[in-house]
């Protein structure tokens, strides 16, 4: 039995939904997956729950802030055999033309954290989403209407980041958006032959003048339609 995750592999669905926040991991168990899931997880407040999904069985795992925090989750799931992983979470846009509520689908994560060169001892890596979750993420978005954005990502060290200019910079290489733990996951995956991906919701706005976050009724509701997206991947 892992750590952080006290459960055992019979616990967790083959697939396993990790957003950071545990709120948002008992949301989904409670509104969005069938009725009936149940708390496999609970060490340090890291919510895990398994039930299922359009009949399908589906876990999700809270895996906190941070590439360092949310490795330490996606390597203990791998180590259950969880054999595909896919984060729902929010990302600050930097692309022009993004908006609030806007979903991102993330095919690589730019790694501004020395957490992806350890976990690789120091030997370059691009961190990439598996591309059939991407083609199934883009097909739903079309299908269902929603704005949404594909392209690369940077997962940030630093919430709170004193660099003058590095946003700005990151969007002229033509990031759509900034966050912090898809690069871990990718990575992860790579290593353990797990299929990954990153859908998020946009819920801040940056640019050289500053950032504009968004309301909270905007933000439950882009949440909502992202989390049962990203369930539709996860079981497709």
């Amino acid at each position: 039995m892992p750590i952080h995750i006290r459960a055992t592999a019979a616990d967790f669905a083959p697939t396993v939904l990790v957003p950071g926040d545990p709120n948002r991991a008992r949301f989904i168990a409670e509104h969005v997956f069938d009725p009936g899931a149940r708390l496999v997880n609970d060490e340090r407040g890291a919510l895990g729950f398994t039930g299922t999904y359009r009949g399908v069985p589906l876990s999700v795992q809270a895996s906190g802030m941070g590439c360092a925090s949310a490795s330490i989750y996606y390597s203990e799931l791998a180590g259950l055999g969880v054999r595909r992983l896919v984060r729902v979470g929010t990302v600050g846009g930097l692309a022009p033309g993004l908006r609030m509520g806007d979903l991102v689908v993330a095919v690589s994560a730019t790694p501004d954290d020395g957490m992806v060169l350890q976990l690789t001892d120091g030997e370059a890596h691009a961190p990439t989403a598996t591309f059939a979750l991407v083609e199934q993420a883009v097909s739903l978005a079309r299908a269902q209407g929603l704005r949404h954005h594909v392209g690369p990502i940077v997962s940030s060290a630093l919430f709170y980041d004193p660099r003058v200019g590095i946003m700005r910079r990151w969007q002229q290489r033509g990031h759509l958006a900034v966050e912090m733990e898809s690069a871990a996951l990718y990575t992860i995956g790579a290593m353990h032959g797990i299929e990954t991906l990153c859908v998020a919701t946009v819920s801040d706005l940056i640019t050289e003048a500053g950032s504009e976050r968004i309301d909270d009724a905007t933000l439950r509701s882009a949440v909502e339609q992202m989390v049962r997206l990203g369930c539709d991947v996860a079981i497709g």
